[in-house]
């Protein structure tokens, strides 16, 4: 059977992403390692708390040879407008978790609002990707 074992995000600066998904969202540091060999690369992720099967690789958008720079301005130009990427996150209190990201200073782009399958809201991070929280109904 085969699982979901990490996902990619684009960042723009990885020590600011690490410092927004571990301090404001509350996510933990997963792996941190540069690879010297490899122009040092870096290979960056963060995971729920909780949650140690998934994590989230923060990856810097990269030069040549992986990426021209016509490329790399595509990227980092759908990236500061919300559509290089997005994280969906659930919780069982989205009102309470919405005040306690916005006390850690995440600014959100949607309120909490009653949906159809839930209640959800919506923050970006600082390199412009989409995250969604949601309180979905229980399921039984």
């Amino acid at each position: 059977m085969m699982k979901i074992s990490s996902v990619q995000l684009w960042v723009h600066d990885q020590a600011a992403a690490l410092t927004f998904y571990t301090d404001k969202v509350g996510m933990e540091l997963r792996s941190d390692v540069t690879m010297p060999e490899m122009g040092d690369f870096r290979w960056l992720s963060v995971g729920p708390v909780g949650q140690p099967e998934v994590e989230i690789v923060l990856m810097a958008v990269p030069g040549a040879p992986v990426m021209d720079s016509e490329t790399q301005a595509q990227v980092r130009d759908l990236m500061s407008k919300g559509y290089a990427g997005a994280v969906f996150l659930t919780t069982d209190d989205v009102r309470r978790d919405f005040e306690t990201l916005q006390s850690r200073g995440v600014e959100f782009t949607e309120k909490p609002q009653e949906q159809p399958y839930g209640i959800d809201c919506s923050f970006r991070d600082p390199s412009g990707n989409n995250l969604r929280l949601a309180q979905l109904p229980a399921q039984g």
